[in-house]
């Protein structure tokens, strides 16, 4: 019941009550037809009764008036006997001989005795009980109706909140919710189009932020840099040199995580060779090949190859720092990407180190950015990424899923 939608949930409801409804009117209709089969007959066999002690079969007006009933005239009650009704009930006794049978709708009483013949038709009207009862239900049915369309008109905004919501979740930023009213599904609505509001101009600040201040640095970095290659020789020199690189690595590192994470961003897909994606990747990290193993088959991928390249570019530095013996493995093909590294398992699960600024220790190289800027582009590309360790190697694998054209 917590999984099915509210819409389906109301559907359920109403069938069910309206079936409980019905098959209630009919076991009603069915019993009280029962009941008065049985009180009509009972009537009939104590007017049988009454009239078959008196001496001559004798139904005066009195009696007939009394017992809301009309006596049948001899040839009436001869074409009545040919017609032959259906007869619901009959009985003989030491006072004469009863017979009870309908024919079209009418009732009547037969009785016999000592060779003399009474007939009467039964006048009383017919218990309306049921027709009032099925009228009632027929109107409760109609409101019963008109109660299920107004709920599901009531409700009917959610379904379009809920896919603009949808659409909002797959990163349209435009989305104007229109709902206009003053209930509780208008107040959300307006209370989540602020938001988008809000959410929209943060973004935007962000952005805005983030690409002025790379330009900013980028500026100071360099004017530095050639500045201290005018410094002579020796240990400050390389420290500061390797300060301004890495100034440098992280504003290139915040700009992918800035291009990756922008909710308009859309993946350049083409044909594109696995050995040209790992080729492109070495020659951004810029490694020795001396402790670089590769074994790859030579396939085609849809893909976007510099997202691709830039992942495994990260994958191959993660190796390359924490691997012991300094030796990294690339095994791909075109269902996965696996690099592996000799080293010890993981602290934590894959997911704490999805997070940005997130590291296994404190180290003097690195951002903790590289498994969170995988990580958004297997999430961009469709692929998946997986951690597990195997005889002291840690093994990071891109299973590479279907991409939508």
């Amino acid at each position: 019941m917590k999984n099915i939608s509210v819409s389906v949930f109301i559907n359920i409801l109403f069938a069910l009550v309206l079936t409980l409804i019905l098959t209630a009117l009919f076991l009603f209709i069915q019993v009280d037809k029962e009941r008065q089969k049985k009180e009509e007959l009972n009537r009939h066999k104590l007017i049988a009764n009454f009239l078959l002690s008196t001496a001559q079969l004798n139904a005066n007006k009195e009696n007939l008036e009394t017992f809301n009933l009309r006596l049948v005239s001899n040839n009436e009650r001869q074409l009545l006997e040919l017609a032959k009704g259906k007869v619901i009930f009959e009985s003989s006794s030491i006072y004469g001989r009863l017979q009870i049978f309908t024919l079209e709708k009418n009732q009547y009483i037969s009785l016999q005795r000592y060779g003399l013949t009474l007939m009467l038709q039964d006048k009383s009207t017919k218990d309306n009980r049921i027709q009032t009862i099925i009228f009632a239900t027929v109107l409760i049915t109609f409101l019963f109706a008109f109660l299920y369309v107004g709920i599901y008109k009531k409700i009917a905004p959610l379904k379009k909140l809920n896919r603009q919501i949808e659409e909002f979740a797959n990163g349209n930023m435009n989305i104007k919710i229109t709902q206009k009213s003053n209930d509780e599904i208008g107040k959300i609505a307006q209370s989540f189009d602020n938001a988008i509001h809000y959410i929209r101009t943060l973004l935007e600040s962000k952005n805005l932020f983030m690409r002025n201040m790379m330009h900013e640095l980028k500026t100071p970095i360099t004017r530095g840099r050639i500045a201290i290659e005018m410094v002579e020789d020796g240990t400050a020199k390389d420290v500061l040199i390797r300060a301004f690189e890495r100034m440098n690595e992280l504003i290139d590192e915040l700009a992918h995580v800035e291009r990756l994470t922008t909710q308009g961003f859309q993946p350049h897909l083409y044909e594109a060779n696995i050995n040209d994606i790992i080729e492109e990747s070495i020659s951004l990290l810029l490694c020795n090949r001396e402790n670089l193993t590769i074994q790859t088959e030579d396939e085609w991928l849809n893909t976007d190859p510099k997202l691709l390249s830039l992942a495994i570019k990260n994958l191959l530095d993660n190796a390359k720092k924490y691997s012991k013996d300094k030796k990294t493995t690339i095994i791909a093909n075109k269902k996965s990407i696996k690099v592996i590294s000799k080293g010890k398992s993981l602290e934590h699960p894959l997911e704490y180190y999805l997070e940005p600024f997130t590291q296994e220790e404190k180290r003097n190289s690195g951002f903790g950015l590289g498994l969170y800027i995988v990580n958004n582009i297997a999430k961009r590309l469709n692929y998946t990424l997986n951690y597990y360790h195997k005889d002291d190697y840690n093994i990071f694998e891109l299973k590479l899923n279907d991409v939508k054209k």
